[in-house]
């Protein structure tokens, strides 16, 4: 069975660098809500490529989704 790629994902050298460039721009609370929202976007593994791509802790994440979920 072939799997299809997935579009996007992981993201190209360049796409990484300004993403690593502009989560570390942000404040604690904007970059919790930027990554859940990067995470959301990807598809099953997202929230693992983005922890180890930013060094994030996934609860990060997760924290980042709740405080979304309130608003």
């Amino acid at each position: 069975m072939i799997k299809e790629p997935k579009i996007g994902f992981p993201f190209s050298a360049k796409v990484e660098k300004y993403t690593k460039r502009f989560y570390e721009s942000l404040n604690e609370k904007d970059r919790r809500h930027y990554v859940a929202l990067e995470a959301a976007k990807l598809c099953y593994g997202g929230m693992t490529y983005l922890s180890d791509l930013l060094g994030c802790s996934r609860s990060t994440i997760q924290e980042g989704f709740e405080e979304l979920e309130k608003k």
